[in-house]
């Protein structure tokens, strides 16, 4: 028998079992990506944005508050937010914990209450809201939930109910508010992802028999990640030591450091719990070196409670007790730190020759990632602190990527994060190009973002099914040029396509056109581009290097 209330445990149960729904559902949800390119990510990035977070729940075990439970979503999600619609699914979560935290039963008002404050947090983050999206159907889904509690429902389980039909009309509604969907015959896909969520928390509720067990995170393979991750993500390591103990803080630990220190644990193990708690943080880790666990604990306070297992022992046994004095022995000693310089640059970005490229222009560090990895917020967040600078201006390079890149930049509190809203990667080098030195770090973003607006790129991929987007019909393994806006060729052909791509972007006033071509295109069939475009434009200059990019064959801008 169901309850009309909802606790900590049961809110648990549900969180974990929306998440693994989601995840059972990423692959048809990628499909549901307008574009019909070989990168839609929009399924793999919720599911990636909420498995951080139910990570962190599993971890807490049966027994976690409301408190507790809220703090491990929150911050899991926030921290693991990654495209998006990742993020937007992260800010609702945000909002709705920061509603509950601290209660002990949830009421259908008080549930409502959450579900307006997640839609407020949500709309928030985004810049310009657009309608027929994941925030139209949690806006819908919360609408229904506030009727539902002033009508005085108390039946949890047919107020549920509702409020997940509601959002699935609301849904199916989305080809009318954005005619791209219409066209493309799908819904959104975000916002599908938010209600297989949904159901998944419903199914708990009533009593559906789950398998909540949650698998530790397999990190991405991503080109400059550290071996370790690498290593992890290619075959499962068993961590020997279990290694637990409190710090005792001794200076702030906000979010972001709490961020900071759980993204350096799970570098160098799993299973890890850190619950942040006024003045002090409880810490589980399974590792290979708890010397490295505790040795960084060490720089925000003291250490207590501190036990270390063996677990490849077959009675756990307890191996020793470290003294703070030994543990900052066990570690390396810091590189002395140089001052920091006032300007530097972050850039996402992909492709051998494209990372040179960005390298040459004087950029600190690259993010590996793109249009088929987009980089988390803790992502970007470890890599700022790669860069030894007062002000680091970043490049997310991908309109897929911005939301967390901003996201990034509310979090941090010692370093000055400026996003400079690059959604293609000749935007980004067109930026990093323009910056002056000796203009004010003001005046230098003012410059930027004026110039960023004078490129127009197009990119050259093929598509995996068949649709009809823009009035053009396209079947599956069709080349396609992609403008900003939209499709601006398709064929067959992929010279033609090519062609007819920068045709639709050359105006009077263009005077350079730029080639990066990819990893799959041999350099004489780029050299034939080549001078093709300069023979059919001869008032503009044509430029033309390796980028090294996966899935797009062309990347060109014209300016």
């Amino acid at each position: 028998m169901t309850s009309n209330t909802i606790d900590a445990k049961m809110l648990s149960k549900m969180f974990l079992a929306g998440a693994k729904n989601l995840e059972s559902k990423k692959e048809w949800i990628n499909e549901l990506n307008v574009f019909p390119v070989p990168d839609g990510d929009t399924g793999t990035n919720m599911t990636m944005t909420i498995m951080s977070a139910a990570r962190e729940v599993s971890a807490l075990g049966e027994n976690a508050d409301m408190t507790a439970l809220c703090k491990a979503v929150s911050s899991g999600s926030l921290r693991g937010a990654r495209g998006n619609s990742g993020v937007i699914l992260s800010q609702l979560l945000r909002g709705f914990t920061k509603s509950i935290s601290g209660k002990e039963q949830l009421t259908i008002p008080e549930l409502s209450d959450a579900f307006d404050k997640a839609v407020e947090t949500a709309y928030k983050a985004v810049m310009k809201p657009k309608e027929g999206t994941i925030l139209t159907v949690a806006r819908g889904g919360a609408e229904k939930a506030r009727e539902l509690a002033k009508g005085g429902m108390e039946d949890m389980g047919a107020f549920l109910a509702q409020v997940i039909e509601h959002a699935r009309y609301v849904l199916s509604q989305t080809p009318e508010l954005l005619p791209v969907l219409k066209q493309a015959g799908v819904v959104d896909s975000g916002g599908q992802g938010l209600v297989e969520v949904m159901s998944g928390a419903y199914d708990a509720f009533m009593g559906k028999e789950i398998d909540y067990t949650i698998s530790a995170a397999a990190q991405e393979s991503r080109p400059g990640k550290s071996s370790g991750y690498q290593a992890q993500a290619q075959a499962e390591i068993k961590f020997g030591y279990c290694t637990e103990f409190i710090i005792l803080l001794s200076k702030t630990f906000n979010i972001k450091h709490e961020m900071d220190f759980k993204a350096y644990l799970e570098s160098i193990g799993d299973s890890i719990v850190c619950v942040a708690d006024e003045d002090v943080v409880k810490v589980h880790v399974h590792t290979n070196d708890p010397g490295l666990a505790i040795q960084k604990a060490l720089k925000y306070g003291q250490l207590s409670n501190l036990k270390i297992d063996n677990m490849r022992l077959e009675h756990q046994e307890k191996l020793f007790k470290m003294s703070e004095k030994e543990a900052a022995a066990s570690a390396p000693a810091s590189a002395p730190t140089q001052p920091p310089k006032p300007v530097g640059f972050l850039a996402v970005s992909v492709g051998d020759g494209v990372n040179e490229i960005f390298k040459s222009l004087g950029v600190d560090h690259i993010i590996e990632g793109g249009q088929t990895m987009n980089p988390s917020t803790a992502d970007i967040l470890d890599a700022v602190d790669q860069v030894n600078a007062e002000t680091i201006f970043i490049l997310p390079n991908n309109k897929n990527i911005i939301l967390a890149a901003n996201q990034a930049a509310e979090l941090m509190t010692d370093k000055n994060l400026l996003v400079i809203p690059t959604k293609t990667i000749p935007q980004g080098i067109t930026a990093v190009i323009n910056f002056v030195p000796e203009m004010s770090v003001e005046d230098n973003e003012v410059n930027m973002m004026q110039e960023i607006g004078n490129v127009k790129t197009g990119q050259v991929t093929y598509a995996v099914r068949d649709t009809t987007i823009d009035d053009k019909e396209i079947k599956q393994g069709d080349y396609m040029g992609i403008g900003d806006a939209g499709i601006l060729s398709v064929g067959q052909d992929m010279l033609q396509v090519t062609r007819d791509m920068v045709k639709a972007m050359v105006d009077d006033s263009s005077e350079l056109i730029s080639v990066y071509y990819g990893s799959d295109v041999q350099e004489e069939a780029a050299g034939q581009l080549r001078k093709e475009l300069e023979e059919a434009y001869p008032g503009c200059d044509i430029e033309l290097q390796y980028g090294g990019q996966p899935i797009y064959y062309y990347v060109i801008s014209v300016e």
